[in-house]
């Protein structure tokens, strides 16, 4: 049977810390990354592609506000925002990949599935939520929302105003998540679960609602890749291994640790919140709950057998 890759698309796969963000630009950023995944493509394997959506979800937030008040157009709940970025960041990688394919000669058919997301409404994030989004505003900008709105908001750590926060709750069940699976085995690839998912709960038995919260990307597609019995997760970032001891003299690149290991790093704090600590908790997750590999690493490394820091169950 050919194996199945959950592959989680970094940031930079789509805008890059350096640019404002153009569709040309984004487009671009697809296409070199879907071009490194012609590697897994080659070996046979069936792929999922899962992605942030940061950046984009933060601008529509954005033209949310403003034509809110330019034009008085209601403004939009944060799952419809998520829902927006689902379909245009999955529109862009799913034609950038085409194009490649074709190019190449190969026959598949690349497929964006807009996937909502079970969390559970009782979740201890929504009583502290953490996770910034949208634009900085002045104390006093923040204060008005929050009396109009019941929003909460957090000041930036580096000084630059207040963003509204909201939780980020842990992933359930991923939504048609039987049909990814099918989709994938049968050859084509799929695009799902972009941004974490939209985060939904049942409001009462048998009928879903949106909620206001953000699903980490990472331990989202690690939830997919066990629920489809994935072979193998990858996350790819800007770095071709994890490491220990990073930006020190004593910096050590990791080849293969087991979840053991890993736990024990996080503990000791080598890796960063917001950065690799999120990541190697959905490697973990993974690799013991889908009793698969997670290997992370740089997209431009997946031609090399040896690439990334694999962590396997141990």
């Amino acid at each position: 049977m050919k194996k199945l890759a959950v592959i989680a698309f970094g940031g930079n796969a789509l805008l890059r810390g350096d640019q404002k963000g153009t569709i040309s630009e984004q487009e671009q950023n697809a296409r070199d990354t879907c071009k490194n995944l012609l590697e897994l493509v080659r070996k046979d394997y069936n792929i999922v592609v899962t992605h942030g959506n940061g950046p984009q979800v933060g601008n529509i937030l954005l033209q949310n506000i403003a034509g809110a008040k330019l034009y008085g157009i209601p403004e939009m709940p944060l799952d419809i925002c998520g829902a927006y970025s689902q379909g245009l960041i999955g529109y862009i990688i799913e034609q950038q990949f085409r194009n490649i394919l074709e190019a190449e000669g190969l026959d598949k058919d690349v497929i964006t599935l807009v996937t909502q997301v079970l969390v559970d409404k009782d979740d201890p994030a929504f009583k502290n939520p953490t996770k910034p989004i949208g634009p900085f505003y002045t104390k006093e900008e923040s204060d008005k929302i929050v009396a109009e709105t019941k929003a909460v908001f957090a000041q930036d750590p580096r000084g630059r105003g207040w963003r509204k926060v909201v939780a980020s709750p842990n992933p359930i069940v991923i939504g048609n998540r039987n049909t990814i699976e099918s989709i994938s085995r049968s050859g084509q690839i799929v695009i799902a679960v972009g941004g974490g998912g939209i985060p939904v709960f049942y409001k009462s038995p048998n009928f879903l609602e949106g909620i206001d919260a953000v699903i980490d990307k990472d331990l989202a597609s690690a939830l997919l890749a066990t629920q489809i019995h994935a072979d193998e997760f990858y996350i790819l970032t800007d770095v071709p291994k994890v490491c220990i001891n990073y930006h020190t003299p004593n910096e050590k690149q990791l080849d293969v640790i087991t979840t053991t290991e890993a736990r024990k790093y996080l503990e000791e704090k080598h890796f960063a919140e917001g950065s690799m600590a999120p990541k190697i908790r959905a490697a973990i997750k993974f690799a013991e709950e889908g009793n698969g590999q997670t290997i992370i690493t740089e997209a431009s490394q997946l031609q090399n057998p040896e690439c990334g820091t694999k962590i396997i169950k141990g």
